[in-house]
């Protein structure tokens, strides 16, 4: 028999982002590009073990395990028949509406239905999650309106009780005041699918220490979303017929229709070519064929949802201009530059003009980048950083999502152009917070001289910042060299928004990023400014850079590597240069594969997200010697390829600028 077709929760969220994708939700023939492994998410969100501090928090309760519906739906009933009670997972049905709520606690006639999210809150009541003008915060709107969808469900189910809706989250304004608090929530694997954690030594609520989590009451905020007045606009009609028409048409296995729009930029139903080939659907094909009367040729033609940084993309669409063809010069405005070079609007009008006329060459402002590139102070310094931020702290004394700095790599180019790997940094001792030393190496590898220092868009200066306060900020801190540290950081940042005082370094880092932005276009990257979209576009570009490192010079006595030994990085795909991002060796090279079984950290670290899963995994959760090893390898690698993709940035510059 199959399974009834009700209207979930995480249906309901699903329909909030495009009501469309219900129909090709859980589909086999419709790919999800979103279906990721639910280990690793539950390393980078930290969502279980907050549920299952959540549960401590409310102690004494019954867990239902069933997921069968029926099943469980009996077992809830039954728990819902004492006089008091408390429920994970209870599950509660209203027409064809199934939600399965995290924790319920009911006394008498009351229930109040707790919804738990990894995610960080900084305020103390529901007024703020709302704006200045009393709307819902549309950031904090799915969240809201997730319990609003329970709540409903709930009261439809006991329509003689008090229901009352709330939000738990991470609690910002709170401190821990025990070391080793996330520890004591084991990450494992149950199965090839399922996550489970393991709770470890005394979670006592004097050995967890101060509550972290924040628990929020957010009924006026349901009752503004009943009555349409919460001004999100999340919904075009009003909640319990938006709710109704969703699960009826759900349970028919009926598509709606919904207007394309930039949401479209990040289905996860869109096929590539490939594929399709194989007979499987894309869902967001059909809904361009369907509204924007698209052909198979037209997917291959520059869409307007490509164009970089632009704001406006539902209002062309909504005129019927899908292609960069269709747009006019009109249409991108004019923003002011910051600097010297392109401004905004400069880039996104040479990415169209260039797309239209289909010209594939690259825009370079060379004199303009030379007149930067001349105030430079050999030798030159790349660096990275590789971070994390989890909801239960790993430390005494820091508050939820803290910034953990614990791995950075370093290259140098002198005034001859040598390059070399100069230095890195990599800190996975589980229960010791890096930072600080962090900092001191860090400090010690760049005040050896006044050379420039480079980073890769903002995500190095801002975690400096972060550092910052947390050495004046957190309490216990006992630093010795506190102001050396503090006066090197600030010699080298500028200081980011919410510091309580300002400044800029003398030596504040130049963020290549930007100079990309304000100098540099190539058609091969389509819009995009990553680093791992620049990097392969310049290796496809210079003959010189190919001829270079077609040979195996990378890691030798004239390009020192600390973790590559002659290493070739041009590799031919396909016709053109291989993104050496993706051939970085697996961590498990050479392992026998029988061991691999019990590896459970990703075996590609080709996206920055994985370095951050496999420190979170290294913390808390077990992993072997041997898979240990394996891991600090592959970081160290994909740590240095990041600061050498900025070499490389840069030696494709320095020769079409000085030797082109």
């Amino acid at each position: 028999m199959a399974n009834p077709r009700y209207l979930t929760k995480s249906r309901f969220k699903l329909a909030l982002e495009c009501e469309t994708k219900l129909f090709y939700s859980n589909k086999k023939e419709y790919p999800n590009q979103k279906v990721h492994d639910p280990f690793l998410e539950a390393l980078a969100e930290g969502g279980f073990q907050v549920g299952e501090l959540a549960k401590i928090y409310h102690p004494g309760g019954v867990m239902i395990e069933e997921r069968d519906y029926e099943r469980s739906l009996k077992i809830t009933q039954d728990l819902m028949k004492q006089e008091h009670a408390i429920i994970y997972e209870a599950a509660f049905k209203f027409r064809n509406l199934f939600i399965r709520a995290d924790v319920i606690v009911k006394n008498g006639n009351r229930i109040d239905l707790i919804e738990v999210k990894a995610k960080s809150f900084a305020g103390r009541d529901s007024m703020d999650f709302t704006k200045r003008n009393g709307d819902l915060d549309k950031g904090w709107a799915p969240y809201v309106y997730d319990v609003a969808f329970q709540k409903y469900v709930i009261k439809g189910a006991y329509p003689g009780y008090d229901v009352y809706g709330y939000l738990m989250m991470a609690d910002k304004n709170s401190i821990a005041t025990v070391d080793g608090l996330n520890q004591k929530f084991r990450v494992f694997r149950d199965g090839a699918n399922n996550v489970k954690i393991e709770i470890t030594g005394d979670v006592s609520k004097p050995a967890l220490g101060e509550d972290i989590l924040i628990k929020v009451n957010v009924d006026d905020l349901l009752g503004q979303i009943y009555e349409g007045t919460d001004g999100a606009g999340l919904l075009l009609k009003p909640f319990y017929e938006q709710v109704q028409q969703w699960a009826d048409q759900y349970e028919k296995d009926q598509k709606i229709e919904s207007p394309i729009g930039k949401k479209c930029i990040g289905c996860e139903f869109r096929c590539a070519t490939e594929e399709l080939e194989t007979g499987k659907k894309s869902g967001f094909h059909e809904c361009w064929k369907a509204k924007a009367h698209f052909m198979d040729d037209d997917f291959l033609k520059p869409s307007v949802l490509e164009i970089w940084s632009y704001n406006d993309k539902d209002d062309r669409i909504g005129e019927g201009k899908f292609f960069m063809t269709d747009i006019e010069d009109e249409d991108i405005g004019q923003s002011k530059p910051k600097g010297s070079g392109m401004a905004r609007s400069d880039r996104q009008r040479i990415q169209v003009q260039k797309a239209s006329a289909n010209d594939n060459t690259i825009l370079l402002l060379a004199d303009e980048l030379k007149e930067e590139m001349d105030s430079w102070v050999y030798p030159l310094h790349f660096i990275d950083f590789e971070t994390a931020a989890v909801a239960i702290p790993f430390y005494k004394n820091l508050r939820p999502y803290e910034v953990i700095a614990f791995q950075f790599s370093h290259h140098t180019v002198d005034e001859k152009g040598r390059i070399e790997h100069k230095g890195q940094y990599l800190n996975l001792e589980r229960g010791k917070f890096p930072n600080f030393d962090f900092i001191r190496e860090l400090k010690r590898q760049l005040e050896k001289d006044e050379g420039t220092i480079f980073r890769f868009a903002t995500h190095e200066n801002t975690i400096l910042n972060a550092i910052c306060r947390q050495m004046v900020q957190l309490p216990g801190n006992n630093i010795p060299d506190k102001e050396d540290l503090l006066d090197f950081i600030m010699s080298i940042t500028k200081s980011t928004k919410g510091q309580a005082r300002k400044w800029e370094g003398r030596r504040n880092m130049i963020d290549l990023c930007d100079l990309v932005k304000r100098f540099y276009y190539d058609p091969y990257t389509r819009g995009s400014n990553s680093i791992k979209k620049v990097l392969p576009a310049v290796l496809n570009r210079s003959t010189f850079l190919q001829e270079k490192y077609s040979k195996p010079v990378y890691g030798t006595a004239d390009i020192p590597s600390l973790n590559f030994k002659n290493h070739n990085w041009i590799k031919q795909e396909h016709g053109e240069v291989a993104n050496p991002y993706k051939q970085l060796p697996p961590l498990f090279e050479g392992i026998d594969e029988a061991l691999l079984v019990d590896f459970i950290t990703d075996p590609e670290l080709a996206e920055g997200g994985a370095a951050m899963m496999a420190y979170a995994k290294m913390q808390f959760s077990e992993m072997s010697d041997l898979e240990l090893t394996k891991v600090k390898e592959g970081l160290l690698r994909y740590c240095e390829l990041d600061t050498f993709a900025m070499v490389l940035i840069w030696e494709f510059w320095d020769r079409e600028i000085f030797n082109g």
